[in-house]
């Protein structure tokens, strides 16, 4: 109980702007929790994907590997399915390699979808915080200013201990969403990686095995 008293009594004492500053944790905070789960999903499901393409690829069932990525909703099916419908079109190797670059790169923007904004509102809670304390250090020597003598050291420094709690709370908002941000991002920088191998693995099964070429 007495660590809730203060907590709630350090917000309060830090002014208007720790409101704007808790708005953007609840914001970070949803934004990390909603790439986790999708990004967390989506390898999941690129596994999967790739457990059930992969036998086919390499048995020289093309037609099946098709239909299976078109139907597939996952990252991995959309980049193996630029390939293998090229496969059917051409033989040309590079041609099939630039359409799984072409998967590649539509589905890349999906992956690495609203994760920067992480690192802007890790920047725009720090600046918040130093505009808070700016600006209560203002008031604060505004109103010793007519204060009497004897008090103006005791108001001083309690205005100025207030006035610092909005930049401790803005690198208590920052800090945290930068460390999310860069998990979030190795995290994403993996699964494209992923995805990367996937392709070059397709491609170089259809350049060992031209019998797969005569059966697309």
């Amino acid at each position: 109980m007495e660590v809730y008293n203060t907590v709630v009594r350090f917000y309060q004492e830090g002014g208007a702007f720790m409101h704007p500053i808790l708005a953007v944790l609840a914001l970070g905070l949803a934004i990390a929790l909603e790439r986790y789960i999708y990004l967390t999903r989506a390898k999941r499901g690129n596994r999967r994907a790739w457990d059930a393409l992969l036998p086919l690829v390499q048995s020289g069932r093309l037609r099946e590997a098709k239909a299976l990525a078109a139907a597939g909703d996952t990252a991995l099916h959309r980049v193996l399915g630029y390939g293998l419908a090229r496969l059917g079109e051409t033989s040309d190797r590079q041609e099939i390699e630039r359409a799984l670059e072409e998967g590649l790169m539509e589905v890349t923007p999906r992956l690495e979808k609203r994760t920067h904004y992480l690192a802007t509102l890790a920047n725009i809670a720090t600046l918040l915080g130093l505009l808070g304390t700016i600006i209560g250090l203002i008031s604060a020597f505004s109103s010793i200013s007519l204060a009497n003598p004897n008090e103006k050291a005791q108001l001083l420094s309690s205005s100025i201990s207030v006035a610092m709690n909005t930049t401790a709370f803005g690198l208590m908002v920052g800090i945290p969403l930068l460390l999310v941000h860069a998990f979030l991002q190795s995290k994403t920088n993996q699964l494209i990686s992923s995805l990367e191998t996937a392709a070059i693995k397709l491609a170089n099964s259809i350049k060992d095995r031209p019998s797969l070429q005569e059966a697309a």
